[in-house]
């Protein structure tokens, strides 16, 4: 299934790019979907605490990903 990627902050720097379409298997969660990104990008390990929002929600590591979602990763905010 393909959904669209929208990547922010030093996620977005890591990845090189702020939107792109991946390729999932039916019935991915969230848990899985982010494993499969640091596979795709390991130094975002160092970020694995980033929130995932589906179709402008935020969603748990349970929540199974549906075909043409829209997945915003949001890397912890710091800040004064």
């Amino acid at each position: 299934m393909q959904i669209k990627l929208l990547l922010f902050g030093i996620v977005k720097d890591i990845v090189g790019k702020s939107t792109t379409e991946l390729e999932l298997i039916t019935n991915t969660s969230i848990a899985n979907f982010k494993e499969l990104l640091i596979e795709k990008h390991p130094k975002l390990v160092a970020y694995k605490n980033f929130s995932v929002a589906v179709n402008e929600n935020y969603v748990d590591d349970t929540y199974l990903i549906n075909p043409n979602d829209v997945i915003a990763i949001i890397p912890p905010v710091s800040g004064g």
